[in-house]
């Protein structure tokens, strides 16, 4: 009785062309599909556009894959999908799509080995033409994008490799996907239930665990065996939060392995660890991705702050002489009117005047939205880690600084990252470091943290700002994943960029406020 009902249901949804009045429903929870393949029932979600009924025209779609425990429900409920794809709709921002979520149930959106549950089969060969068929789409792959997280991210990846033909874009969030040693120390029952019983190895373990199978679904060996032409035509965009446990390092390994073997994708790290709160935050830039990519058009970029504009009023950059040295410092609009002491960031990296406005600017704009504490950003000039210390120490006898190591930061960028990183391990107290665009080997990373006395590299807060490509991206990537594996908290972010002058102010304003929250801890 249930599948002559939805076959009733979808010839009346067919023959009325979606063209009924005022109880036509734009949001449509746990519909069903009877699947031939599966022998079962399949429920799934659907958020149409504003305006559906009332226009005959055709949507792209975007399919959400939910993560190993949830259904077609969670995106509506916990991802807050509809709020977010209705506003940037409505500002247009985004392209009106139709976005459908299918139960997966723990498949990993593969065909297991045994060939008992080929859920991927039934999704590609049943459900997307089911789609194609209910609803005004368009019935290519150019127009569907898969973006999924956890389990789902994976499920995002493999989709849009084994069948570029029928999705033509990925956006895999906090994607559940692990480098080859880490399957082969996976705990036994872990691998049992999530891994084994699909790839053909349950109880094994260690290399026996790599079976053929296997590497036909892992990126890590997919990757690598794309042609030129086949690279060409990918479009991925991956995000993955910075506090993530198992996934931090395979998710940036295989951001490396990309990177090395050239396929092209955008790749971010952002706040938080696996939870809903990352993969909401990730949906602005995701949904501007899918929807450039739907038109034809070259990615317009993630929504970040822009540099501030027009000067500050000169009495907010001094010069100070000290020592020989030439030294220009920005002061809030206070300073010249009160006797009141402040925290400072000394900065290093930063040489050019107009670069150096902008920073301040950028700090200014803060200071009076009340996201950031007063405080000074004096930029110093290119120096030996030993130098730095004598210079701050005048600086302090010279300039309104807050006494103690809480009030005072540092921050380097590009090659005097190193040497930023380096004064961490000194005498010298700092409550915070930012790294932002560093320019440094892996080499030079693993030497400088191995001569560390970790407990003085811990008791510094550090924010590494990074960017997804140019130099310099993997040597980020691998100095967060050692900071990891000393069990060093702290922050990364890996934004849109190449890590040049322009990209630097674009994304500092988060680093900033985490600084000012440091001074106040």
């Amino acid at each position: 009785m249930k599948r002559i009902s939805c076959l009733l249901i979808s010839c009346l949804l067919l023959l009325t062309g979606f063209n009924a009045s005022a109880g036509d429903k734009l949001v449509m929870e746990s519909m069903t599909m009877h699947s031939r393949i599966l022998g079962q029932e399949v429920r799934f979600s659907v958020i149409l556009p504003e305006g559906y009924y009332a226009e005959n025209r055709r949507y792209s779609v975007v399919y959400l894959l939910h993560g190993l425990g949830d259904d077609e429900t969670s995106w509506l409920e916990y991802g807050r999908i509809g709020q977010y794809s209705r506003k940037a709709m409505a500002s247009g921002d985004i392209a009106p799509v139709i976005f459908v979520m299918p139960q997966a149930f723990r498949t990993y959106y593969v065909n297991d080995y045994a060939g008992e549950f080929p859920y991927q089969d039934m999704l590609v060969r049943e459900f997307v033409p089911h789609i194609d068929s209910l609803f005004r789409t368009i019935p290519d792959a150019g127009n569907r994008a898969v973006m999924g997280y956890s389990m789902g991210g994976f499920g995002a990846m493999v989709l849009h490799l084994a069948h570029p033909g029928v999705f033509g874009v990925s956006v895999p969030l906090s994607m559940s996907v692990r480098t080859d040693e880490q399957y082969m120390t996976e705990e036994a029952s872990g691998w049992d239930e999530q891994w084994g019983r699909l790839f053909g190895a349950p109880g094994l373990t260690g290399a026996d665990r790599i079976t053929g199978y296997y590497k036909l679904h892992s990126p890590f060996h997919t990757l690598p065996r794309l042609g030129e032409a086949e690279k060409k035509n990918l479009k991925i965009y991956m995000v993955n939060g910075d506090e993530e446990q198992t996934l931090c390092r395979s998710n940036e390994m295989l951001h490396i392995l990309m990177h090395r073997f050239d396929v092209p994708h955008h790749y971010r790290v952002i706040d938080g660890g696996h939870s809903f709160r990352v993969w909401q935050a990730a949906l602005p830039g995701a949904l501007r991705y899918i929807s450039d990519a739907f038109e034809g058009k070259p990615y317009r970029g993630d929504l970040m702050d822009s540099p501030a504009a027009g000067l500050l009023p000169h009495e907010q950059m001094m010069l100070v002489n000290t020592g020989g040295e030439r030294v220009f410092a920005y002061v809030p609009d206070d300073y010249q009117v009160s006797d009141r002491k402040y925290p400072v960031v000394y900065f290093t990296g930063i040489t050019g005047q107009e670069q150096m406005v902008s920073i301040s600017s950028l700090v200014d704009r803060g200071i009076h939205a009340g996201k950031t504490t007063p405080m000074l950003i004096v930029f110093l000039p290119e120096k030996d880690e030993n130098g730095l210390i004598t210079l701050i120490d005048q600086l302090e006898k010279q300039l309104r600084i807050r006494s103690g190591y809480r009030f005072r930061s540092v921050a380097g960028y590009g090659k005097s990252a190193e040497t930023t990183l380096r004064l961490l391990n000194g005498e010298m107290r700092f409550s915070s470091c930012l790294l932002t665009g560093a320019v440094m080997s892996s080499a030079e990373a693993d030497e400088i943290l191995s001569s560390f006395e970790v407990e003085k590299l811990k008791r510094t807060s550090l924010f590494i700002d990074a960017p997804d490509n140019g130099c310099c991206a993997e040597a980020n990537g691998e100095l967060h994943m050692m900071l990891r594996d000393m069990e060093v908290n702290h922050e990364y972010r890996v934004r849109q960029g190449n890590g040049d002058e322009g990209w630097i102010e674009r994304g500092l304003g988060e680093a900033i406020n985490t600084i000012s929250a440091r001074f106040h801890r």
